[in-house]
């Protein structure tokens, strides 16, 4: 497996479920990390701050949102395929991190 790198999308085998997540864990931290920070991707889209609306420019079928209310840690291994990126929209996660922390 490749190690991903954040702003990537892919799908994840978390709990018997396969969905897809966005890696917020830095690029430098994953190889030596067993867990990755995830936020997950849902088609409920709430727009609000805490979310980035993702569709297809970055590989995805349908409009939906990564939730970074619902960031989680996962292992590094439930990661099988990767599905696209943010591409240049990557600091939209710094953003959505700094609106979720409050900070």
């Amino acid at each position: 497996m490749t190690n991903p790198r954040q702003g990537e999308i892919w799908w994840a085998e978390i709990a018997s479920a396969r969905r897809p997540v966005l890696v917020v864990t830095r690029s430098e931290a994953v190889p030596v990390l067993t867990g990755v920070v995830v936020a997950p991707v849902t088609r409920t889209i709430r727009s609000i701050p805490t979310e980035i609306r993702l569709g297809a420019d970055e590989g995805l079928e349908t409009e939906c949102v990564a939730n970074f209310d619902g960031l989680q840690r996962i292992l590094r291994t439930s990661l099988t395929t990767t599905i696209g990126n943010l591409g240049i929209r990557h600091q939209e996660i710094c953003e959505a991190l700094r609106v979720m922390s409050d900070c």
